[in-house]
C-alpha cells in the first residue's frame, strides 16, 4: 500500500466513533457502522415517526425494493432473488420453515458450522424425525478434501446440505461453488451461511450454484445491526414461508410475491434494512479494494508477530492466501483449561478486555483454543501491537 493510500485509509478511520480506550478487534462478530450509515438509519427512523401511515402503507415497499436493487447489483444477482431480513439467523430460520423433511431424512453440515445454525437445523430435524449428519473437516481446510469427503458422505437420505461460505470459529473459506456442483449432480439443495463472506470476498450469487444464501449486513459491509438478506433461487420461490405468521400480503396492494410473508412480520422499524443501500454506497469499489488490502496487510503482519510468542502458532502454516479481514491463531491449551461456551467466555478473552481494553474473541473448536483476529478500516497496526504486548503480559494465556 502506498503512502497516499495509507493516508486515505487513515481518513476512513474518522467515520467510526469507537472509544479511545477500546481496542476493537472483533468486527467479525459485531461490526460497527460508519457515520454515513448511522446517519441514514436515523433519517429513516425519523421519516417513519413523522408519518407512519404514509411510510408503512405507501412508501416502505418501494424503498425496500430500492435497497434490494442496490444490494443485488453489488452481489451479482437480481432483486427478485433477494429479500431483506433482520440477519442471517432470521434468514436461516426462513429456510428451515420452507424445507420439507420426513422421518429418516438427514441434513448434512460440517463441524465448522455456526452454533446457531446447528441449533436451527437440530430443532427442525427433531420436529420432523430427521437427523443431523456432521462431516469432519480438518484445519487447515483443503478444498479438494472437503469436496471429496462431502461427496462420499452424501447418502440416499440426504435432503439438504448446509455449509458456511467463510466459517465463524475457524475463519476458513469453504469451496461452496464446488460443493454446490456436487450437490446439484445429486439433486440435493444447498443452503449457504454467508455472513462473513459479504464484502470480504468477491461474490456473484447467481454463479455460485446454491439454492439459498443467508447473510447479515453488520459484518464487513458495515450495514446496521438488524440488517441482512435471504437469497433464493427462483425454483424455490413458491415454497418460501416465514416462521412468523402475520398478514402475508402487500400493504400497498401489490400483486402477490414470494417476499410477501417476509416483508411484514408485524410492526417494526425497517430503518436498518433501508440503510443497506447507504452501506453499499459507502463501501464503493475503491474503498472496498482499500479495505481488503489494508486489512490483509494488518493481519499478516499481526499473525507473524504473534507466532513469535511461545505456544502460539498459525494453523494455516505458511499459506495465508485466504487471509483477507479475519483469521485465527491457535493458543496453548493448559491442562486445567475450560473451553468457553455460549454465555461464558474464555478466561483469556475476559482478561484481555478487563485488563487491557481489547475486544477480541477466544473460541474453542474441536478441543482447540483459537484467537480470532478481525481488521477493518478503523484498525491500525498499533491495535495489534497492543494485542501482542498484552498477550505477552497475560496471566491467562498459559493457564
Amino acid at each position: 500500500m502506498t503512502d497516499t493510500e495509507k493516508t486515505i485509509v487513515s481518513s476512513d478511520k474518522e467515520f467510526w466513533s469507537l472509544p479511545p480506550n477500546v481496542t476493537y478487534l472483533n468486527h467479525g462478530s459485531f461490526g460497527p457502522s460508519p457515520a454515513p450509515v448511522r446517519s441514514a438509519q436515523a433519517d429513516w427512523t425519523a421519516r417513519l415517526e413523522q408519518q407512519p401511515m404514509q411510510f408503512f402503507c405507501r412508501d416502505m415497499e418501494d424503498e425496500l425494493d430500492h435497497a434490494e436493487h442496490k444490494l443485488a447489483a453489488w452481489l451479482g444477482t437480481s432483486a427478485n432473488r433477494i429479500a431483506t431480513t433482520r440477519n442471517a439467523t432470521t434468514a436461516m430460520n426462513i429456510v428451515a420453515a420452507s424445507i420439507d423433511l420426513q422421518p429418516g431424512d438427514e441434513v448434512l453440515l460440517t463441524d465448522h458450522e455456526y452454533g446457531a445454525v446447528r441449533n436451527i437445523w437440530s430443532e427442525k430435524c427433531r420436529q420432523a424425525g430427521a437427523t443431523i449428519a456432521t462431516l469432519p473437516v480438518s484445519l487447515p481446510v483443503s478444498s479438494e478434501s472437503v469436496v471429496s469427503s462431502l461427496e462420499a458422505r452424501i447418502t440416499d437420505q440426504t435432503r439438504l446440505i448446509v455449509i458456511s461460505h467463510v466459517t465463524s470459529a475457524t475463519a476458513a473459506t469453504m469451496p461452496v461453488q464446488q460443493v454446490c456442483k456436487v450437490a446439484r449432480n445429486r439433486s440435493i439443495p444447498v443452503c449457504v451461511d454467508g455472513p462473513h463472506a459479504i464484502a470480504m470476498i468477491d461474490l456473484k450469487l447467481d454463479e455460485l450454484g446454491c439454492d439459498f444464501y443467508c447473510a447479515s449486513g453488520h459484518k464487513w459491509l458495515c450495514a446496521p445491526f438488524g440488517s441482512g438478506f435471504l437469497w433464493v433461487h427462483p425454483r424455490h420461490h413458491a415454497r418460501v414461508k416465514s416462521p412468523v405468521v402475520s398478514w402475508g400480503g402487500s400493504l400497498s396492494g401489490r400483486r402477490r410475491s414470494w417476499k410477501d410473508s417476509l416483508r411484514w412480520e408485524g410492526t417494526d422499524d425497517p430503518a436498518p434494512l433501508l440503510s443497506i443501500a447507504t452501506a453499499v454506497d459507502f463501501l464503493d469499489r475503491e474503498r472496498l479494494r482499500r479495505f481488503r488490502q489494508y486489512a490483509r496487510e494488518l493481519l499478516i503482519q499481526a499473525t507473524g508477530t504473534l507466532a513469535n510468542i511461545e505456544g502460539i502458532r498459525i494453523p494455516e502454516g505458511d499459506d495465508q492466501s485466504q487471509v483477507v479481514s479475519m483469521c485465527i491463531v491457535e493458543l496453548p491449551c493448559p491442562k486445567d483449561w475450560q473451553p468457553g461456551y455460549h454465555g461464558r467466555a474464555d478466561e483469556l478473552q475476559i482478561e484481555l478486555w478487563k485488563r487491557f481494553g481489547i475486544e477480541i474473541p477466544v473460541f474453542s473448536w474441536n478441543g482447540r483454543r483459537l484467537l480470532r483476529l478481525s481488521a477493518h478500516l478503523y484498525n491500525t497496526s498499533a491495535d495489534f501491537e497492543h494485542l501482542t504486548a498484552s498477550l505477552e503480559k497475560s496471566n491467562r494465556l498459559y493457564g
